[in-house]
């Protein structure tokens, strides 16, 4: 296509993503804050590397970055071009989604709030699920240019809604992993082989994507490897109980796992993988979840 995309934010998941649009469009630029991580992708998958000034440029422009607020500071420092559309797949905050399609329709610019699903292998394998807050017309324009880096795209609702639906779905995942954990734990203590039990649980009413994939390729083998930082995961869920909080609505399980999250992002090291919350069950039972 001769539309100009770029990506902004080269992280484990954009890194992955940028990667895909080459194969359709003739031009792609790329920028990250350290400059050498864009060098090494436009060596890597025929992206150019350019600064941000020519990055908002585009037609359409992705992000990824790790919170609304570093959106926010980054696009109040940029002229975007008019008729742009940017395309955010930050895990961001529904109200910052509302205030940027606001600021950016001023400027003649396109805004969706687009966070994905399907972690790293999904980003490599360009089979992410897009939930998609904002206009139905931004929506259709920028959707061939997304549906370049995932398989299920949609519209959900107007501005925030993406943002809702990602942090909803984390908090849901995140009581998954709260209770399996639990669950496991359980079961150790009673000697109870955790891996055999785990197959009976797949293979009936109790499992999850948590139980089948997430428990036995990270925390049973004890890899831990880190895709989806358990400090992003708890701010997801914050996301999530903020939404609950703001209409006045009734969700107990949703604010425990909130404080089981934040308690788990607190002990752990910086950057640590989101499935080693089940190192703080652990610590507190006395047993390895092996």
């Amino acid at each position: 296509m001769t539309q100009i995309v770029s990506f902004i934010g080269l992280g484990a998941m954009g890194y992955r993503m940028a990667a895909h649009l080459p194969q359709t469009f003739s031009e792609v630029r790329v920028w990250n804050r350290t400059f050498e991580k864009a060098q090494q992708h436009a060596k890597d998958y025929g992206t150019q590397a350019t600064s941000l000034e020519e990055a908002a440029q585009a037609d359409i422009i992705f992000s990824c970055l790790p919170t609304s607020q570093d959106v926010e500071h980054l696009i109040a420092t940029l002229e975007i071009k008019p008729g742009a559309i940017w395309v955010d797949c930050t895990s961001g905050v529904p109200a910052s989604a509302k205030k940027l399609i606001a600021e950016l329709k001023l400027k003649d610019v396109d805004y969706l709030d687009a966070p994905v699903s399907g972690q790293t292998i999904g980003a490599e394998k360009a089979t992410l699920t897009f939930m998609v807050g904002g206009s139905a017309d931004a929506f259709e324009r920028a959707l061939p240019a997304m549906q370049v880096l995932g398989k299920l795209i949609k519209h959900v609702g107007d501005s925030g809604a993406g943002f809702a639906v990602k942090a909803v779905n984390n908090m849901m995942m995140a009581i998954h992993l709260c209770a399996a954990c639990e669950g496991a734990s359980t079961l150790k203590s009673h000697g109870v082989n955790v891996q055999e039990a785990f197959e009976c649980i797949n293979a009936s009413s109790g499992q999850s994507a948590i139980t089948t994939s997430i428990l036995p390729n990270r925390v049973f083998n004890r890899a831990f490897p880190s895709t989806f930082a358990l400090a992003l995961l708890a701010k997801d869920t914050g996301i999530a109980l903020d939404l609950v909080q703001e209409n006045k609505l009734s969700a107990p399980i949703i604010a425990s796992t909130q404080s089981l999250v934040q308690a788990a992002s607190n002990l752990v090291e910086a950057g640590s993988d989101f499935s080693t919350l089940a190192k703080m069950y652990e610590s507190i039972n006395k047993v390895t979840i092996e």
